[in-house]
């Protein structure tokens, strides 16, 4: 319930707050105002403030939504993936798909320049894609700065492929828009076709897998579909 957007309009005295809630967040709802004003060392005022900037009119509606939210956390269950697995390649068992990675590496043949594009564990697979390509005769650059400027000699002859697990990273689709303005072609791997990256990309190639997040956020869909779709295509600039 703590979004960056709220947490950034805090000042000093009110992240006192929070840092005090999230530390001992147990004891919460059944503190008053006063209570925990006195805990975190602020005034009952503060605390006040603090609830209105996380969009409650007041310390018992926060209350209220901050048992809320503790009780939704529950563990995430996870399973070993093995069904996930059979049924990703199960899928791809077809020449419609065979003819997606054809045309993928065709577009990769006819591009003098590669750039492979992730963040986070996306960032991992575009360095091993990158060197994957690189293996087999395609020499290729990867980007796992979101930051990354892009600018100098990249022209139509570049060919961008960007990697993202819900293909709705901020910092992956403006990436993705500074290739574009620069009239690179661009291909998308990603988790449906539905997905903003898939949109903006002039050729995408998706996972259809169960994307899995814990509560903390923190993404473990499995990638090997990805590692697969690299690989394939991989395989095809060898021939």
């Amino acid at each position: 319930m703590f979004s960056h957007h709220d947490l950034a309009s805090l000042n000093d005295l009110e992240m006192q707050v929070y840092h005090d809630i999230i530390k001992q967040p147990e004891s919460v709802s059944y503190m008053t105002i006063r209570e925990l004003a006195e805990r975190a060392g602020v005034s009952t005022t503060t605390v006040l403030r603090f609830c209105r900037k996380m969009q409650c009119d007041g310390w018992s509606e926060f209350r209220i939504r901050f048992r809320l939210a503790q009780q939704q956390r529950q563990p995430v269950q996870v399973n070993s993936g093995v069904s996930e697995m059979l049924s990703f390649f199960k899928s791809i068992h077809n020449d419609e798909f065979s003819a997606l990675i054809s045309r993928a590496a065709e577009m990769v043949n006819q591009s003098e320049q590669i750039f492979f594009i992730g963040a986070g564990t996306s960032g991992s697979l575009a360095k091993y894609g990158a060197r994957f390509f690189s293996n087999v005769g395609k020499f290729s650059h990867y980007i796992d700065d979101p930051y990354y400027p892009v600018s100098g000699n990249v022209d139509s002859h570049t060919l961008a492929i960007l990697l993202s697990v819900s293909g709705e990273t901020p910092e992956i689709l403006r990436l993705a828009s500074q290739f574009s303005l620069h009239h690179c072609r661009t291909l998308a791997i990603t988790h449906s076709e539905s997905s903003s990256l898939a949109k903006m990309s002039d050729f995408t190639l998706a996972c259809h897998v169960p994307v899995i997040r814990l509560n903390n956020n923190y993404d473990i869909t499995t990638q090997v579909p990805v590692m697969y779709i690299l690989e394939a295509i991989g395989r095809l600039l060898i021939k």
